[in-house]
């Protein structure tokens, strides 16, 4: 049985949280496996609207078991908040249907405090446009070997010697940055007090996921963010702080890449980024406030951040990157999402490549400043009057529609395996089903 990857395919918030609770239905397992409390999903099903952040969209299935990767920075008190919340709504969570893996490092409030922090200390054009959860400063201390991961709240004196070791790296910093040296006992009770709550749910995941997987079990892996913002192949800098690529499940969950079957790619009908960061498509007046096409597209889109509120930039569908992040990620097939959002529009552009310095480019250059510098080529393509909503066959889409579908498949380079009409997971048209693959 084939093993799927969802990954966002542009700068995230494409709709990954409906199409990963389809699919979901058919899936053993839902495995989160990078990305931190900084991004969030949507799902709507049956009316009733769930918000998550930390969670596998899986959770709200009943019958399935969802993972929390290693690949993941975990805020424990934010985690156990959200679970609450999430069970307020009707949602049954126990150590049978969510499990932890024990490698997962630990986001503390000493990285959220440093992560706002940098952000208001940054220089006019340098400030990343975090989120300020601690997302980045916890990912550095993976990488710097000073983390204190969930293995660790079961032993008191591992507990207070990772504290210990992180302390060494952080205080100075603090001072640097005119905060007060962290109170150490404090934050060592702050994690024996969270302790149990969270170790309930520590399981060796890597050995669980190969054990599903050896038993012919389905296994979904679910990233947040998208693409664009992957540390490597993204936006540089204006990324976050982990890769976001497909390659990425295997490592975050600890399964080998053999295990992957199937790469599904989340594609907005348009393109929508939130935060600061090249946007060669995007739709703007010469004062940079949003164009009537842009602010036509946020409105009908509801762009607004899942865990921010912040209103996203909005610009016309960019083909070339939609390409190159298929390239990256090697996905097999894309899920369009929000066609609807495009209903109405007398014509509508593709962006197929970049002007730079009088020099055409079918990708995005890698250079920041060249990024900067990237002028859009626009194809111009008739719109539709009819409405697309709530469309679950090709025979319900006006002809122009089903014209633009298949000119994007043509410019990425890549097939439509699903279609979104509405946040309602039914609204859907199914092409090619990840699963039989």
């Amino acid at each position: 049985m084939a093993n799927v990857v969802v990954v966002g395919a542009q700068w995230g918030d494409e709709g990954k949280g409906k199409i990963v609770d389809w699919l979901s239905e058919r899936a053993d397992v839902i495995a989160r496996f990078q990305g931190g409390h900084n991004a969030g999903h949507t799902l709507v099903i049956d009316g009733t609207v769930y918000k998550l952040h930390a969670l596998p969209s899986g959770v709200v299935r009943g019958g399935k078991l969802s993972v929390i990767g290693n690949g993941v920075v975990l805020d424990p008190w934010h985690l156990v908040a959200e679970i609450e919340k999430i069970r307020e709504q009707g949602v049954e969570i126990t150590p049978e249907t969510l499990m932890i893996a024990e490698n997962t490092p630990l986001i503390l409030p000493i990285h959220g405090e440093l992560d706002r922090a940098r952000e208001e200390a940054a220089s006019k054009g340098t400030k990343i446009g975090t989120t300020g959860r601690g997302i980045g400063p916890a990912y550095e201390d993976k990488v710097g070997r000073r983390s204190v991961r969930v293995a660790d709240l079961a032993d008191a004196a591992t507990l207070e010697a990772r504290v210990d070791r992180a302390l060494q790296h952080h205080d100075p910093l603090r001072k640097g940055l005119g905060i007060a040296a962290v109170d150490r006992d404090a934050l060592v009770a702050q994690l024996r007090e969270i302790a149990p709550k969270i170790l309930q749910y520590a399981a060796p995941v890597w050995k669980v996921l190969n054990d599903k997987r050896k038993a012919g079990k389905r296994i979904l892996f679910e990233g947040a963010q998208g693409a664009l913002l992957d540390i490597d192949f993204g936006t540089y800098p204006f990324v976050t702080s982990s890769n976001v690529i497909a390659g990425q499940a295997a490592t975050g969950v600890g399964v080998g890449p053999g295990a992957i079957d199937y790469v599904l790619g989340i594609v907005k009908a348009y393109t929508t980024r939130v935060g600061e960061g090249p946007f060669p498509s995007e739709l703007l007046n010469a004062d940079g406030t949003p164009d009537a096409d842009g602010q036509r597209l946020g409105e009908r889109g509801h762009e607004f951040g899942t865990t921010t509120g912040r209103q996203r930039r909005c610009g016309w569908f960019d083909a070339a990157l939609v390409r190159q992040t298929c390239a990256t990620s090697g996905v097999k097939g894309i899920a369009l999402t929000k066609l609807d959002v495009l209903d109405g529009f007398e014509t509508l552009k593709i962006c197929t490549g970049y002007e730079l310095d009088g020099t055409v480019l079918d990708y995005l250059p890698t250079a920041a400043d060249q990024q900067a510098r990237c002028k859009p080529i626009y194809e111009e393509v008739p719109g539709w009057s009819e409405s697309t909503e709530g469309a679950r066959s090709w025979a319900e889409l006006p002809a122009n529609a089903i014209k633009y579908v298949r000119r994007v498949e043509e410019l990425i380079d890549c097939p439509v395996a699903m279609l979104s009409t509405s946040p309602e997971r039914e609204d859907s048209i199914l092409v090619t089903d990840p699963f039989a693959d």
